[in-house]
């Protein structure tokens, strides 16, 4: 644990009686609980779209999928930031990426294909959709982010959950990692050149990416005329 979060324990339990902390324990759980249900819920579909469209093109749209619920810290942290107050009620309404899952595609056009099919099935509401593959953050991040509301059965009531979703190429993963880790380095010298080397990556990588869709496609099309020929 860094030594910010530390000290950012160590203020929260001073600032927080003991016996409002204990109170909230058990709905936060009950929160968290409705999360994990909610990430199921898109997981199994995308793993649904995902056979169906193995079946139909014979591959897969997407190499992996990665999920997680935000850590108690940071969700604490991100409601301080936005001057809010830590109540299980805040966590629901004013925070959106709670339950996160990453979709590792292999192609651009693969993360439009399998997010479209996503939000068009009829229980899934599109709340929100920042597309930073067309219009990547200055830093050079790329990826397609959307706020899910899903439905989950509980076994009193049916209940909306967010899930945000994000869909990235291997590629552009390779490069958030990358970046993430070395945004929290100490002391780096010639931050800003950093920055730009960073951002000149990003952007040969997303050529790479779009190259490496063109030469699919070449394929694609020599497999179909082959098919023709012999036809």
């Amino acid at each position: 644990m860094r030594q910010d979060e530390q000290l950012e324990i160590k203020t929260f339990f001073q600032e927080e009686k003991p016996e409002y902390i204990l109170e909230q324990m058990k709905p936060f759980k009950q929160l968290m609980m409705q999360y994990e249900c909610a990430l199921k819920e898109v997981e199994t579909k995308l793993n649904v779209l995902n056979a169906e469209f193995s079946l139909e093109y014979d591959r897969n749209p997407f190499e992996s999928i990665k999920t997680r619920i935000k850590q108690p810290m940071s969700i604490w942290g991100k409601l301080r930031r936005n001057g809010e107050e830590l109540t299980v009620e805040n966590i629901e309404n004013c925070l959106s990426d709670v339950a996160g899952i990453r979709v590792i595609c292999s192609f651009p056009e693969d993360i439009y294909t399998i997010a479209e099919l996503l939000s068009k099935q009829d229980d899934i509401s599109v709340l929100r959709r920042k597309d930073y593959i067309k219009h990547p953050k200055e830093n050079g991040y790329r990826s397609l982010h959307l706020i899910l509301e899903i439905p989950i059965f509980l076994s009193e009531e049916k209940k909306y959950m967010k899930v945000e979703v994000q869909f990235r190429t291997i590629a552009m993963d390779f490069w958030a990692s990358v970046e993430h880790k070395l945004k929290y380095k100490k002391n780096i010298k010639e931050p800003e050149k950093i920055a730009e080397q960073l951002k000149h990556c990003a952007e040969t990588i997303a050529d790479v990416d779009f190259r490496m869709q063109a030469i699919r496609h070449e394929i694609d099309r020599d497999a179909e005329q082959e098919e023709d020929d012999e036809v």
